[in-house]
C-alpha cells in the first residue's frame, strides 16, 4: 500500500478511504477543508494572470 499523502494544510497523512471504490480525501479534516476554502474567498490563493497592453487587443 503507498504512503498515505499528506494534508496540504496541516501536513498530517491523508487517511486511505475506508471503502472500496470511495474518492479519496484532499484533506485530513474538515477543519483543513474549511481552512483551504477561507484563503481562496480571501484571495490567500491566486491564479496568476498576464494582462494584454491594450495596443495589443484593442476593442470596437
Amino acid at each position: 500500500m503507498p504512503d498515505p499523502r499528506p494534508c496540504p494544510i496541516c501536513r498530517r497523512p491523508i487517511p486511505a478511504p475506508r471503502e472500496a471504490g470511495q474518492r479519496r480525501a484532499s484533506f485530513c479534516s474538515e477543519r483543513c477543508r474549511q481552512v483551504d476554502l477561507g484563503r481562496w474567498f480571501t484571495g490567500g490563493y491566486a491564479i496568476p494572470a498576464i494582462e494584454a497592453d491594450e495596443d495589443e487587443n484593442p476593442r470596437g
